[in-house]
């Protein structure tokens, strides 16, 4: 049987893009009869202390000589000692989205995490990104070889398209940690303009991770007065947010980066028009024909783009039958794991 190891950070259960493609990628690998070991790293990433970074250190060590380590990126850009001790064995080094373009980072943070992420980098045989945009960045700027880079998107589920709400008022949803990097008060400023227009916003996503993001957002609500218009319900059970999906007549997303954007993939898996960004991958997922995208954080251009698809009815039907269409080519998980399958069997 085939073996392998994925070496983890946290808690793999955490609500995230990036701990859910974890563990749907094992999952795949262990339908495949591929033998997977499940190591966890600690706490503390990407900016573990010296005792958690021993920690995860030997953790590592214990892997079995010649055994495929796969390590999250979220702890393998912070290890570069460790990567530098294993590169003789098969490392996959799993990038979501580099360290650095985390939003809200100091710019000492920031360079410190690229500068190890580059580090930690040179030592991998093989690297994983979730998306096409990432790889491109990670060979400009972090001088990864292309050869050396397997992109793996992530999959999406199949779903029944959105029937949408009853007219009364446009019901718009967004799903996201509420974190920096989501935007989530951005997105109150954009509609704080649009409060003679019929909608309801819905920001569904774990509200435990950025105090300040939290703070922010709250602040933004309560400061334009929208608590009647905006629920922020934090996280929920897949069958609540398949509700919320299903009465649902737009989504709308200010995330100032996305590695690839798996919630705007489930939008467009339900047949929704989008409105999000351009911030790193999102325009993979989301074609012209399914919504608008602005800049990362162009309030006005957010603005404008929401007015835009709450006054216009037949503007909403086009970009519901274009997302209806780009919902058939995104890729499914079966096909992720043999993407991800065939890496590891080279790599082995």
């Amino acid at each position: 049987m085939k073996r392998a190891t994925f070496a983890i950070p946290g808690d793999i259960a955490t609500l995230s893009g990036g701990y859910g493609y974890d563990r749907r990628i094992i999952a795949e690998l262990r339908r495949r009869e591929w033998n997977i070991d499940v190591v966890g790293l600690g706490d503390g990433f990407p900016f573990p202390d010296a005792v958690q970074t021993a920690i995860a250190f030997d953790r590592l060590l214990a892997v079995p000589e010649g055994e495929s380590l796969v390590i999250d990126g979220l702890a393998f850009g912070a290890l570069p000692g460790a990567a530098e001790a294993l590169c003789q064995r098969p490392i996959v080094a799993l990038v979501h989205h580099p360290l650095a373009l985390e939003t809200g980072l100091a710019r000492q943070d920031a360079d410190r995490l690229a500068a190890s992420e580059r580090a930690a980098l040179s030592f991998a045989r093989s690297v994983v990104a979730t998306s096409a945009t990432t790889a491109r960045l990670l060979t400009a700027d972090f001088d990864v070889p292309p050869d050396r880079i397997g992109v793996v998107v992530p999959g999406t589920d199949r779903a029944p398209f959105a029937t949408g709400s009853d007219g009364t008022a446009v019901q718009l949803l967004a799903v996201g940690a509420n974190v920096a990097r989501k935007g989530f008060d951005l997105l109150v400023e954009a509609l704080a303009p649009l409060a003679a227009l019929p909608w309801h916003l819905t920001i569904a996503g774990g509200r435990n991770r950025d105090a300040d993001a939290v703070a922010r957002l709250d602040a933004a609500i309560a400061r334009h007065r929208l608590q009647d218009r905006i629920e922020s319900v934090g996280a929920v059970s897949a069958e609540r947010l398949s509700e919320f999906y299903a009465k649902a007549d737009l989504f709308v997303l200010a995330s100032f980066y996305e590695g690839y954007g798996m919630a705007y993939a489930e939008a467009i898996a339900r047949g929704l028009p989008v409105i999000g960004t351009t911030g790193g991958a999102i325009s993979e997922v989301v074609p012209l024909e399914a919504g608008r995208l602005v800049p990362p954080g162009d309030v006005a251009a957010l603005s404008s783009a929401l007015h835009d698809m709450i006054a216009d009815r037949d503007l909403r039907l086009r970009m519901t039958a274009g997302s209806r269409a780009a919902a058939a080519r995104l890729p499914t998980w079966e096909d992720s794991g043999n993407r991800f399958a065939a890496l590891l069997g080279r790599l082995a």
